[in-house]
């Protein structure tokens, strides 16, 4: 899926075969649902391959959760951008690794941390957990404390400026990063995230509005925004 998976499970009752399931569940999605595997679900239904109602209950689930978060933006977040095919990654990475922190779930296990590519499913805390400085490698602009919750942070600093405002078809520059906390899963954390960043410093509020969530932004000017909520564990480090 590109991105590197770690698992901490401290419950001593909960079988190996639990976090088995958990990396099979993953190679599973990436074979299903790559836009950049020609034999995907995902890329055959965009060459027209499958029609909808043939698609499994899963990707159907996917793309309502895409259209969703399409219109709640009004169009800034896009799996269908011009010039590209159907990529509903934004969604799928969250949606699937919160499947996986349901299967553990459902194997017993109560004080566990799945971290996908710095976002993290985190259950039984308290957890601490860093987010990267935006603009340092080695430094972290925040570290937040959580219990029983989901992180998804949206930045340039991995992948450049992947992330487009679907308005425009452009680039979205006007955030650095942008961390959400939600309380009921990571496919909300992890798609609001993307959504918000999409939208530039006005996804900030939208992002804030939703309930359950709160959010830690650094803008394109290096300021530091966050909701009274978030959950900062100790004194934030300088962002400078």
């Amino acid at each position: 899926m590109g991105f590197p998976v770690s698992l901490r499970v401290d419950d001593e009752d909960v079988p190996e075969q639990a976090a088995d399931a958990v990396f099979a569940w993953l190679r599973e999605v990436d074979a299903r649902f790559s836009p950049y595997r020609p034999d995907s679900e995902v890329c055959r239904y965009d060459r027209g391959e499958l029609q909808r109602h043939e698609l499994s209950g899963d990707l159907v689930e996917v793309l309502d959760l895409c259209e969703h978060y399409r219109r709640a933006t009004g169009g800034a977040f896009d799996a269908r951008l011009p010039g590209r095919g159907l990529d509903p990654n934004a969604v799928v990475k969250g949606w699937s690794v919160q499947r996986a922190a349901d299967l553990l779930r459902a194997a017993g296990a109560r004080r566990f941390v799945l971290n996908a590519g710095g976002d993290v499913v985190a259950a039984g805390g308290p957890w601490r957990v860093g987010v990267r400085h935006p603009e340092h490698a080695d430094k972290l602009c925040t570290v937040l404390e959580l219990t029983d919750g989901a992180v998804a942070t949206s930045a340039r600093y991995e992948r450049g400026d992947h992330i487009l405002d679907g308005r425009t078809g452009r680039p979205a520059t006007g955030l650095l990063s942008l961390t959400v906390v939600a309380s009921s899963s990571l496919t909300e954390a992890d798609s609001v995230a993307t959504a918000a960043f999409a939208m530039g410093a006005e996804g900030i509020g939208w992002a804030a509005s939703l309930p359950g969530c709160e959010v830690f932004a650094v803008d394109a000017g290096g300021q530091v925004l966050r909701t009274e909520g978030f959950p900062v564990a100790r004194e934030d480090p300088a962002p400078g």
